[in-house]
């Protein structure tokens, strides 16, 4: 009964980050706008998740949600999901070459990933034809690059507390 238990209470831990990456595309709130910050979660959740626990998001699951993600927010299908694909290689990459595992680390790995993801979001929307807002690409790029440090605190400490 003990391990039945210790069983779905891992399969759940197992799968929340996944069912917090499709709430997100399906809500349409990948991007928090408070004023005048904008962060895109998407890009720090897919980041540290393929980065750290790569078992947890598959590169099927991240295209389906960034698919869904291109749907609600009415841009061509492809170029969230592209983008979130393009984040997830870079941080595959990153796990391979890294050697120890610290804040400083996967903060400084975040920014090549952060500019090419926006550079293919920028050059798909560009080539289909949309109007693309420089400046709001860039102060999203920049608070995006500031908070992740906070959900990389959040996610380490839901990391140690699943691991227990």
């Amino acid at each position: 009964m003990v391990n039945t238990i210790r069983n779905i209470k891992y399969s759940i831990f197992t799968f929340l980050p996944t069912i917090v990456l499709f709430v997100i595309a399906l809500n349409g709130s990948a991007i928090i706008n408070i004023k005048f910050v904008s962060i895109n979660v998407h890009y720090i959740l897919v980041y540290y998740w393929a980065l750290r626990k790569p078992q947890y998001f598959g590169y099927g699951f991240i295209f389906l949600a960034g698919i869904t993600s291109d749907v609600v927010f009415g841009v061509p299908l492809g170029v969230n999901a592209l983008c979130l694909l393009v984040v997830a290689a870079i941080a595959t990459y990153i796990r391979v070459v890294t050697v120890r595992v610290t804040l400083l680390n996967d903060w400084l790995s975040f920014i090549p990933a952060l500019l090419l993801a926006n550079f293919t979001y920028f050059l798909s929307l560009y080539f289909s034809g949309y109007n693309v807002d420089y400046l709001y690409l860039f102060e999203n790029s920049v608070f995006t690059f500031i908070f992740y440090p906070i959900l990389w605190a959040v996610f380490t400490l839901y990391n140690r507390v699943t691991q227990t």
